[in-house]
């Protein structure tokens, strides 16, 4: 294997590890639990929330497939690499390990997408147009808070695994 090659996969690697980890925990960490401080129950907030959301999706869903497609170049290069599904070593279970806790993050990700999201837009906007539907919109917010901030655990997970790998 080619060290420049190997190297531009592991910038690549750390690149979308660091668009998509440190999106999630800013947002998670940082402006979510800001904005419920400074704007309240203004309805501004949760539009401004929902447009932050969207403008993250896609570089989440980018840096996922960056990292699967150099993590598996890279897992494949590393010396410790027995083979698929083989886990005879630290370093195959540490890294099994870390795939399971990405595995998790994916299916919060698709879950805040593809079901989260979009409940909670049309609540919010059957709530702005004067409907009665406060209770369920709540349910769907604690529900994405939830589940990102599951996100946001399996990321530590991600990252603890990670680093078990690399001191072996």
């Amino acid at each position: 294997m080619y060290p420049s090659l190997l190297a531009l996969s592991l910038f690549l690697h750390l690149l979308a590890t660091v668009f998509w980890l440190g999106g999630l925990f800013l947002l998670t960490l940082l402006v979510w639990p800001e904005t419920r401080r400074s704007l309240a129950d203004n309805p501004q907030r949760y539009r401004l929330l929902d447009r932050l959301r969207q403008r993250f999706q896609p570089f989440s869903w980018i840096s996922m497939v960056v990292l699967l497609v150099t993590g598996l170049f890279q897992m494949t290069a590393n010396p410790h690499y027995e083979g698929m599904l083989q886990f005879n070593s630290p370093w195959s279970r540490a890294i099994l390990l870390k795939h399971v806790a990405m595995a998790g993050m994916v299916i919060c990700g698709l879950l805040l997408q593809w079901r989260v999201a979009p409940a909670l837009r049309r609540a919010g906007w059957l709530l702005d147009r004067g409907g009665r539907n406060a209770a369920e919109w709540q349910r769907l917010r604690r529900q994405e808070v939830r589940l990102a901030r599951i996100s946001v655990a399996l990321g530590l997970l991600v990252l603890l695994f990670t680093a078990m790998a690399t001191a072996l």
